[in-house]
């Protein structure tokens, strides 16, 4: 069997996304890890159990090496009464922050 080089190229490209796909689902799975335990700490309940994706874009991380900053939001609350937004970013599978919308006490 031989492989002509459009094959080889429809190859490598089918495993370069399915590569990328595991890796973001790895990163979404860190991303709701830091929300949940965020809204932990700070005695908040999380709504719906997830987080999702608001934005990506390439940056580069404090070596220079360019890496996927993605942005997730998720909601929570901190009465049962109403929704409030937070988001965690990350820059490859590094968590760089998160921050919470306004909210009741």
């Amino acid at each position: 069997m031989y492989l002509d080089l459009g094959d080889l190229f429809w190859l490598t490209l089918i495993v370069l996304l399915l590569l990328h796909w595991w890796q973001s689902l790895k990163v979404k799975e860190i991303a709701l890890k830091a929300a949940t335990n965020h809204c932990r700490e700070l005695d908040l309940q999380l709504l719906d159990q997830s987080v999702y994706l608001r934005g990506i874009w390439l940056k580069r991380d404090d070596n220079g090496k360019i890496r996927i900053w993605r942005s997730y939001l998720f909601e929570f609350t901190a009465t049962g009464e109403d929704r409030a937004r937070g988001r965690v970013v990350l820059l490859g599978p590094r968590i760089t922050g998160i921050t919470l919308e306004a909210h009741r006490i």
